[in-house]
């Protein structure tokens, strides 16, 4: 370390938190390059002093758990991935992409918490009260318990609000806001760290729940120190595509509940809108017996969720055929490709392949495999699949399919819907099930022998 006029300095980096004694043009962490800032090292002003009184050890047993630890949002979408709501003494991450929503997600979850909770403040560190207003006003928010209050300085913040005791706290954003007491610009590596510490000790000293946004890098990573995400108990994503409505509400982490549910939502005039019925928003513009597209039954968390997977191949016109992944892993699509090219025969070393996932859903279960090679064997032969049809199953490298977990779930959601027939593996078919035809096939060849519709132009379905 050197020292200056201003005290002690390293250089550190402002994507992973590194820190280095000199300046280096890449960081040996993170691998980002021009990332390392002059930062003075100061010490932590968050942390309370040593004097300050602890609490005493308490036994296991005897700690009492009361109705106001925990209290639902009137949200039904965002109280599902918090694992059924709000803890107290909380600190909750929302992090999203630019003009994703997440300042109107926050301002209605807040005004609607105002109904049960009575206060609660909203600090709005990068837009003025006027524009807090115009937006309440398009979302139709009266406002009525709702506070709010334009300050970037988060001492000053936390001293002006102690005395109003809200039953929330909602902070917009954390790179937005600083402490004065720390010699280093607001968004840095130093000043989010400590900033998040001084939120998370008033919220487990006041009981009070304390919502965060913050903004993400260019590669979709929350921006600032990694350390950010040990910081807090609950780390959202508020995702979606550029030009669709829907929002996906996904969950990262969560000290409190499952990481693995997923919350929607639909953008309109009137604000974010809760989808009740996800499935059948996802397959609304899904056309009749199209060709390359199949009907997949997923499980998000405790949700089972049917989503449209379109696959389009295309002789490629170099000599290298390209592979492209939208909403399903990369190397997922070239198993299932090696698979059909082996197995099936399908000569697909000279095609581009091209598979997608609409309404913007990652998939990330094995249980899409069928979906995703009947959706390529169907562009490949030009054979629609039977629009009629949901597929479910794990591909096995010899072309076998495998069992998946809660078939019954994703059938009944099938059958709900409408669907007719179910296309699942043979091990583990015996569920119950009412109003669906449950076709159990063992091999993907059986298997796209089934799903393809066969007319008298195309003949059999065989290469």
């Amino acid at each position: 370390m050197r020292k200056t006029d201003k005290g002690t300095v390293v250089f550190v980096c402002q994507e992973c938190g590194k820190k280095s004694l000199k300046w280096l043009g890449r960081c040996p962490n993170c691998q980002q390059w021009n990332s390392f800032i002059e930062t003075a090292v100061i010490a932590p002003s968050s942390l309370p002093p040593s004097g300050a009184p602890l609490n005493p050890p308490m036994e296991l047993s005897q700690v009492v758990i009361t109705a106001t630890d925990r209290f639902p949002v009137p949200l039904a979408e965002f109280n599902r991935v918090l694992g059924g709501g709000l803890v107290a003494g909380s600190l909750v991450l929302v992090c999203g992409d630019p003009g994703i929503g997440k300042s109107t997600l926050l301002l209605q979850v807040a005004a609607l918490i105002t109904q049960s909770r009575g206060k609660v403040v909203y600090v709005s560190a990068e837009e003025t009260l006027h524009q807090i207003k115009l937006r309440a006003e398009r979302l139709g928010l009266k406002g009525d318990n709702l506070y709010l209050l334009a300050e970037t300085n988060l001492g000053a913040t936390l001293d002006q609000i102690q005395a109003l005791t809200p039953g929330l706290l909602v902070v917009d954003s954390i790179q937005a806001v600083y402490l004065p007491e720390l010699d280093t610009a607001p968004g840095s590596i130093t000043q989010v760290r400590e900033c998040t510490l001084r939120l998370m000790h008033w919220a487990k000293q006041s009981g009070v729940p304390v919502l965060v946004t913050g903004h993400v890098t260019k590669d979709g990573a929350i921006a600032g120190p990694k350390t950010l995400e040990h910081i807090v108990d609950v780390v959202l994503y508020f995702e979606g595509e550029p030009f669709s409505a829907y929002r996906l509400l996904r969950g990262v982490k969560n000290r409190f509940g499952s990481t693995n549910e997923i919350g929607v939502f639909e953008m309109k005039e009137q604000g974010l809108v809760e989808v009740e019925n996800p499935s059948l928003a996802f397959l609304s513009q899904r056309g009749e017996a199209a060709i390359g597209s199949t009907v997949v039954s997923t499980l998000e968390g405790s949700r089972p969720l049917l989503v449209e997977i379109q696959a389009l191949t295309n002789p490629t016109s170099f000599g290298l055929p390209r592979r492209t992944a939208n909403g399903i892993d990369f190397n997922r699509l070239l198993l299932i490709t090696a698979v059909l090219s082996r197995r099936l025969g399908l000569k697909l070393g000279n095609q581009d392949i091209i598979v997608n996932v609409t309404g913007g859903i990652k998939i990330d279960e094995p249980a899409a495999d069928l979906g995703i090679a009947l959706s390529i064997a169907s562009s490949y032969r030009d054979m629609p699949v039977d629009p009629h049809l949901v597929t479910v199953g794990e591909i096995g490298l010899s072309g076998e399919l495998r069992a998946v977990a809660q078939l019954e779930r994703r059938v009944n959601e099938a059958a709900r819907l409408g669907f007719k027939r179910c296309l699942v593996p043979r091990t583990g078919s015996n569920v119950n099930h009412a109003g669906i035809e449950l076709i159990p096939v063992t091999t993907l060849r059986e298997a796209v022998s089934v799903g393809l519709i066969k007319s008298a132009t195309t003949g059999p379905a065989a290469d």
